[in-house]
């Protein structure tokens, strides 16, 4: 019965040769088992027909998980880094986690937790355990959610997509999606997410314009109109902007000739948006800028104020340090002098 526990946790659905073969039994021992998980509270439905099987439903209480050694320590690995937005939470998780960790697998959590460090992230708006945990299993399954979206701009509504994916970035997490009613693929901030729920009808998994999810919600952004846009052409391939960029910027980099780009950035955040025209004016290589009055003011005053800080930089190089043995040569040069 734990095996058959397992092997429910693990997968979707099962049909009931699938399991009873897993298991070694029959399919009369299976049904057996079936009802004694049921008497346990355990909320196995099972289906009939050609497509039928069973699956563990979402119940009241949360049944106990059974994870061999090394899930139990990935798991707690991986609370102990904290997940964007769910910091708190995690932390709770972790705790309890921790009590009920066989003591054979502390050390090894220990020695873990000693070789890991996390660089810290920007903290953006909170995002609901049960909203990440809800589409998760939605993307997992391909099954049709709904929910009410609060856009940046325009009225709250309600929405019915197909998830694929959920990415975080700049310490927000997004969903990835198909929309049937508007015949396009979308993103959607969790943090404005409201009320997810599963539909239970499954769709056919469609083929995502990027290679994966991640680089699909980069070019979104890129190609978005925000408040705020710069476009900078740079005299250097894609290719070598892209690799020679500090951090990774989310921004959309188009090769216009072998030697030369079009690197484009539009955000609600000013900062966010001269911050990326800097990195790429940085790469050292003859450029145009495109942008509103917004932006090139910003940078005009960031241009007066890093001439500022090298002049300023430069004349403290000259001026010898005090105590030093330059200082003290140009002490005696000043009394030789007078």
């Amino acid at each position: 019965m734990l095996r058959l526990l397992s092997l429910l946790q693990a997968r979707r659905e099962w049909s009931g040769r699938e399991l009873a073969d897993r298991l070694g039994v029959t399919e009369r021992t299976l049904r057996r088992d079936i009802h004694r998980l049921r008497e346990l509270d355990y909320p196995v439905v099972g289906s009939t027909g050609t497509a039928g099987g069973y699956r563990l439903a979402s119940g009241q209480a949360l049944p106990p998980l059974l994870l061999d050694d090394d899930e139990a320590v990935a798991i707690a690995l991986a609370l102990s880094t904290a997940v964007p937005g769910v910091d708190e939470v995690g932390a709770r998780a972790l705790a309890k986690l921790t009590q009920v960790l066989p003591a054979r697998l502390r050390p090894q959590l220990a020695r873990l937790a000693d070789a890991v460090a996390v660089v810290p992230h920007r903290q953006a708006a909170g995002t609901d355990p049960g909203v990440l945990a809800t589409l998760a299993a939605a993307c997992r399954d391909t099954e049709i959610v709904t929910f009410d979206y609060h856009g940046r701009s325009g009225p709250p509504g309600r929405r019915r997509v197909e998830p694929h994916h959920l990415v975080t970035l700049g310490g927000n997490w997004y969903l990835v999606a198909y929309d049937p009613e508007r015949a396009d693929w979308r993103t959607f901030r969790l943090d404005r997410v409201r009320s997810p729920a599963s539909t239970r009808h499954r769709f056919a998994p469609r083929a995502l314009p990027a290679p994966d999810a991640a680089t699909y919600l980069g070019r979104s952004f890129a190609g978005a109109s925000y408040r705020y846009t710069a476009r900078v052409e740079v005299a250097l391939p894609a290719d070598t902007v892209r690799t020679r960029m500090c951090l990774s910027a989310p921004g959309q980099v188009t090769e216009l000739a072998p030697n030369r780009c079009l690197a484009s950035m539009s955000a609600d955040s000013l900062d966010l948006v001269v911050q990326y025209v800097a990195m790429v004016v940085s790469l050292d290589a003859p450029t145009c800028l495109i942008a509103g009055p917004e932006v090139t003011d910003r940078l005009r005053s960031l241009a007066t104020s890093l001439a500022a800080t090298v002049e300023r930089s430069t004349v403290d190089d000259r001026r010898p340090v005090e105590g030093s043995a330059v200082s003290a040569v140009a002490d005696a040069d000043r009394g030789r002098r007078r």
